[in-house]
């Protein structure tokens, strides 16, 4: 019998999902920590940004309306909607393939609602709108809810080791360009290949085969997964990232900030994972492009404001094109799968 069947499993699936009222409600702390990082982002971009006003004798405010004047936002416009449209293409195949493989067999089309639905929702927080996904896919097409849960594990699992492969690309293509800090990405990245193969192995069954941990339902994609099923998902993100790069130099030169196609692949996955820290404005984001822009913090931030808001804002935007849909299967009588 498959694990996944087994009646102990059938009997924990059905408390779980016997008790919604039950779960475990966010503390305060947990809801303060977003809001408490965006706070002191934006508190270190103020300072950058008026300290080089006060250098050109002007303030904050002025200064940085002055920068969003000099912008060409028609050729930023055409940059960014195709852009944007496209991400959400190649996030909605990410999706479709990994629910296709482990949970149920649902077209590509029926996975876009699903996506663009869940992008409102990551407005705040990225991590929060892949939850709104599991919950989506259990009630419109049967699937066990802990076992969508686990796939949306395995995509947030595979991003980080996509971005991480990006950012050992640039920097080793930039590293002498790159600012110092960025030397760690090849220890981080040897660390994370060790961790790699030791989780393969042990949800193989290589590694402590009679380990009750890899029985879970939150961790059925995983021992599903071959090692192979990994490399296609940073294959299938790919684009859109290689994407990005184009977009995100040329953009930059419209803020008036040098940049390089291949500095700029060493920089966006860092600026990404930055994307992924919880808090509203993807504050972490933009806070990371002043660093990295240190002598004009101003064009920076200004920068990073529009690029990173434009995008969740736009995605959300997509999301409402679905939106009725989405509250009709969502809310409607739930589908077998």
């Amino acid at each position: 019998m498959n694990p996944d069947e087994s009646p102990r499993h059938s009997a924990d699936e059905a408390r779980s999902e016997g008790r919604p009222n039950e779960a475990r409600k966010a503390g305060p702390l947990q809801r303060l920590l977003p809001w408490a990082i965006t706070l002191a982002c934006f508190t270190y971009l103020y300072l950058q940004i008026d300290a080089q006003a006060v250098r050109q004798g002007q303030g904050a405010i002025p200064f940085l309306l002055g920068v969003f004047a000099d912008v060409s936002w028609v050729s930023w416009l055409v940059l960014m909607i195709p852009y944007s449209a496209f991400f959400f293409l190649v996030d909605s195949l990410v999706v479709w393939r990994i629910v296709n493989w482990f949970n149920a067999r649902v077209p590509y089309a029926d996975i876009l609602p699903i996506r663009g639905s869940a992008y409102i929702i990551s407005i705040l927080n990225e991590q929060v709108g892949k939850g709104v996904m599991a919950v989506y896919l259990n009630r419109r097409d049967g699937v066990p809810g802990w076992q969508v849960g686990s796939s949306m594990l395995f995509i947030m699992f595979c991003e980080f080791f996509y971005l991480l492969f990006w950012a050992n690309v640039g920097y080793a293509l930039r590293g002498d360009q790159l600012p110092e800090i960025f030397a760690w990405i090849p220890w981080v990245a040897g660390g994370a290949c060790a961790f790699f193969a030791l989780w393969v192995l042990y949800f193989g069954g290589t590694i402590a085969p009679g380990h009750g941990l890899r029985d879970r339902q939150i961790l059925h994609a995983f021992r599903q997964a071959r090692w192979w099923q990994y490399l296609v998902v940073i294959a299938l993100r790919s684009p859109a990232l290689l994407a990005a790069v184009g977009v995100y130099t040329l953009s930059l030169r419209l803020f008036g900030l040098e940049a390089q196609w291949l500095d700029m692949l060493g920089y966006l996955p860092v600026i990404f994972f930055g994307a992924a820290v919880p808090g509203p404005f993807r504050a972490v984001a933009i806070a990371l492009w002043s660093f990295i822009y240190a002598e004009n913090p101003g064009q920076a931030t200004a920068f990073g404001l529009v690029q990173h808001n434009f995008f969740i804002f736009f995605n959300a935007a997509i999301g409402l094109l679905f939106l009725r849909r989405a509250n009709r299967e969502l809310f409607g009588p739930a589908r077998a799968t």
